[in-house]
């Protein structure tokens, strides 16, 4: 009985310190982010609305696909992106010394180079559905051209989902099983930290501020506390 009792006690123990480890990755993945690439104050307010869309294709998804791909894709997304491609600093990062092109490289999710491919298949997806309704047979033939717009909203929500999938084995192949799920968990619930973490942008701007002086980190680590360790 008292093995079974100690066998027990270290089942919990080595869950309890698993649970703290993956919520540790996650606060360096979410600090990480931020500190890299989200120095612009327009940058974070767009993903503020962006986190909000997101939310909102969350919630309506169950009720409407077409809806919530609508929004994910074309208001959620597309803001998210304009934020990175034409609003963040491209130069060297006296804040974290590193140039651009090591942040692209260290970089866990999808970088600029891997964003470009993702949105250009997301942008070409409509044309070849036009120029073939069933997608090559993908969908019934009948009523084809009339259900074009259910139909993209399956494919986006299917790129959307691909993506995620490709990029969770990619880091499960070159670096390991937590970076991928950690990354996972992180995307996933990045509409929800987005929120608490961005919430004061738009105010900045107000101010005149463009760029997050990223004094030690105040703002992410009122956010996300367990990051003040990382």
């Amino acid at each position: 009985m008292g093995d079974r009792c100690r066998t027990g006690r270290r089942k919990k123990q080595a869950g309890i310190g698993m649970m703290h480890e993956l919520r540790a990755a996650l606060a360096v993945q979410r600090w990480d982010d931020h500190r890299y690439y989200h120095h612009s104050r327009i940058n974070q307010s767009l993903h503020l609305v962006s986190a909000l869309s997101f939310l909102a294709a969350y919630v309506i998804v169950f009720v409407s696909p077409l809806w919530a791909a609508l929004i994910g894709w074309l208001f959620a997304m597309l803001t998210r992106q304009t934020g990175h491609f034409f609003f963040e600093p491209k130069g060297y990062d006296a804040v974290n010394r590193a140039s651009h092109a090591h942040k692209e490289q260290i970089k866990v999710g999808y970088n600029l180079k891997r964003k470009v491919v993702l949105l250009g298949i997301w942008a070409l997806s409509p044309l070849a559905l036009w120029a073939s309704p069933t997608l090559f047979g993908v969908f019934a033939t009948q009523s084809a051209r009339a259900e074009f717009l259910p139909h993209l909203g399956q494919i986006w929500l299917a790129l959307g989902a691909g993506a995620l999938v490709f990029r969770v084995a990619q880091l499960w192949i070159i670096r390991d099983a937590q970076t991928a799920w950690v990354w996972l968990v992180k995307i996933l619930t990045d509409p929800i930290h987005d929120i608490m973490l961005y919430h004061r942008a738009p105010l900045y701007l107000l101010r005149g501020e463009l760029i997050d002086p990223m004094n030690c980190g105040e703002d992410a680590r009122s956010a996300s506390p367990s990051a003040a360790g990382s």
